[in-house]
């Protein structure tokens, strides 16, 4: 549908209200004049003048017969009609013609003669102009009668029903219709709302999604706290009832109780950092970082843990300039996720490899393990909270499901992605990239 500016409207039906009437009126004059000539006034003064210098002149032949038939015959073809009375008001001579007008104008005038009124004369001639104006005011009614149409039809209904429709939203009902209209200002109106309906309803849907995941993570995380919890209390318990009743026994109790806080300690980080990143507002603290030395430092924090399996995590290949912009906390914290989760999933002495470098404006980095790599249910949802790709859910790998989930929004806070693949060789790869910095910049 074409559309046309309001002001566009109001010039069109100001040209109606103009031109329609004058159209009428033409048109009728056309049909009762057969001329497209307007000098009729004149025409019709000149038949009168006429017809009065005839009767003045002949007043002597008011009442002869054959004078009154020659008039009747004049005023037949003039279309006029005449009222001859004495000084006296007693008729002479009358005559109207036999076609009946709705409007006629009657012209009245004395006769005087040696000083003394000897008649009055009425002559009655059709009113042409009338009819006209009727038909031009006729016009000018439906000149007023369209454009009220048009208004009604494509300005004022469309807005009421918009403003029934933003009442609806105001309610809390984002399923409205809303009507179109050829006005480009309702248009514009009409497209505002449905922007705002939409963005209403992905942002009603968004929430509704955040809840359901928030419940989910809730019941997850307080499934994941209460293993630990009662395996720390049930040891305690049996340090405090004397069941350890030995030094051997003793100190792995005390091992054990240590790694279950570990095991809460490192559960409650995860849950403290992925709300931090999902539900509040996370301010970087940016600096200029030298991520090959912010990865050699994560190599080295997980290096006690990898030897413990014989595991070893090789620096494959470095670049120098591979500068970024960034917070250097939580870029540690994202690097040491992806490290600690491929410790966890590499076998008995596997290897690890760590690569960094520069790719156009960007910086690149990867982290490929020996392990198993990732199925193809689970390369899809590696990123989910809580998704740890294992029939149970156990934790006998450690770790809430969450490290991958918060090292990629820490990456895309700053710009870049993580994505997963599984190597050609086999194991697991985790890609990302991040903006490099120019330090000229």
């Amino acid at each position: 549908m074409r559309s046309i500016r309001i002001r566009t409207l109001s010039i069109f039906s100001l040209l109606l209200i103009l031109m329609l009437p004058w159209v009428f009126y033409v048109t009728a004059h056309l049909l009762t004049t057969k001329s497209l000539s307007f000098d009729t006034n004149e025409a019709e003064k000149e038949d009168l003048n006429k017809m009065s210098h005839l009767i003045e002149t002949n007043t002597e032949k008011w009442s002869d017969p054959q004078w009154q038939e020659n008039l009747r015959g004049k005023l037949q073809a003039e279309d006029m009609g005449v009222k001859i009375l004495t000084e006296s008001n007693q008729e002479i001579f009358q005559f109207s013609p036999k076609k009946v007008h709705s409007f006629t104008r009657a012209e009245q005038f004395s006769i005087m003669k040696d000083g003394r009124i000897v008649g009055r004369v009425m002559i009655f001639q059709p009113n042409s102009r009338g009819v006209q104006m009727i038909v031009a005011f006729t016009g000018l009614l439906l000149a007023f009668f369209i454009i009220g149409y048009v208004m009604r039809r494509f300005v004022l209904n469309p807005l009421e029903k918009m403003s029934l429709a933003v009442r609806q939203v105001a309610e809390g009902d984002l399923d409205v219709q809303l009507p179109e209209s050829p006005i480009k200002e309702i248009t514009e109106v009409h497209g505002g709302i449905q922007i705002m309906t939409d963005s209403l309803q992905e942002s009603m849907q968004k929430q509704v999604e955040l809840e359901e995941e928030r419940r989910f993570i809730i019941a997850a995380v307080a499934h994941d706290l209460r293993t630990p919890l009662f395996a720390l209390r049930g040891y305690l318990d049996g340090l405090e009832e004397g069941i350890a009743d030995s030094p051997d026994k003793q100190a792995r109790y005390l091992s054990v109780c240590k790694e279950k806080s570990s095991q809460l300690a490192r559960l409650v980080e995860d849950l403290f950092t992925f709300t931090k990143t999902e539900y509040l507002e996370m301010k970087l603290k940016k600096s200029t970082v030298n991520l090959p030395i912010l990865l050699k430092k994560s190599i080295d924090s997980l290096n006690p843990l990898a030897k413990q399996n014989n595991i070893s995590i090789i620096a494959n290949y470095f670049e120098d300039d591979c500068m970024i912009m960034g917070d250097s906390y939580l870029l540690e914290r994202a690097i040491n996720n992806l490290l600690d989760n491929a410790v966890r999933h590499t076998p008995h002495a596997g290897k690890i490899f760590i690569q960094c470098y520069k790719d156009g404006n960007r910086v690149v980095f990867t982290v490929q393990d020996t392990g198993k790599g990732f199925s193809s249910e689970v390369i899809h949802r590696v990123f989910d909270p809580l998704y740890r790709g294992e029939a149970s859910r156990n934790r006998s790998t450690g770790g809430a499901g969450l490290g991958l989930t918060i090292s990629r929004r820490i990456v895309r806070r700053h710009g870049g992605d993580l994505v997963a693949d599984n190597h050609s060789e086999g194991g697991a790869l985790i890609r990302g990239w991040i903006p490099a910095h120019s330090s000229s910049a």
